[in-house]
């Protein structure tokens, strides 16, 4: 295990723990959920085998889902986020290519890159998730709204956290 691996376990550890633990009782006004555990796979080196991140995605989101009692929610859309996590970095791949381990935060990509990376897949994910937990399209529109309201949320303390806690600085 490389000092790389090691960073990627314990960053891992905390967020999740920081999901358990704190943000699962954190709402703005009822609207806005912080769902910090996905960055545990937004932040996974984008060469890494796409079969092992998606079973880091259904692991994980089977122990939110424990800790949540959501029956396999958490499970499924972390499933979805990290499938499309793949053909979304394929897509935004720069002209020469992803530096080989390299992990998408906005100390080495840039923030407007991981803006860029994170925030449709963010939405992917709150979109599936709060449409499966609301068993439908009846209330389309107030979903759509906490799909919003939480894809930003989720957004800006994943940015904050990566502020405050990557030191490696950009290369230009």
């Amino acid at each position: 295990m490389n000092s790389s691996s090691a960073k990627i376990i314990f960053q891992s550890v905390i967020f999740f723990l920081l999901q358990v633990v704190i943000f699962r009782n954190v709402a703005l006004f009822d609207v806005g959920f912080c769902f910090i555990y996905i960055a545990i796979i937004l932040l996974l080196p984008i060469e890494l085998d796409r079969i092992i991140v998606l079973l880091i995605a259904f692991v994980l989101g089977l122990m939110v889902d424990v800790f949540y009692n959501s029956f396999g929610i958490h499970a499924s859309t972390a499933v979805i986020f990290a499938f499309i996590r793949y053909y979304w970095a394929n897509t935004m791949t720069p002209q020469g290519g992803y530096d080989s381990n390299s992990s998408p935060n906005i100390s080495t990509m840039g923030i407007q890159w991981f803006s860029t990376f994170a925030i449709p897949l963010l939405f992917i994910h709150h979109f599936a998730l709060f449409f499966i937990e609301a068993g439908g399209f009846s209330f389309f529109w107030f979903t759509l709204f906490k799909v919003i309201i939480s894809t930003f949320f989720t957004f800006l303390v994943i940015l904050l956290f990566q502020l405050l806690f990557l030191t490696k600085k950009r290369r230009v």
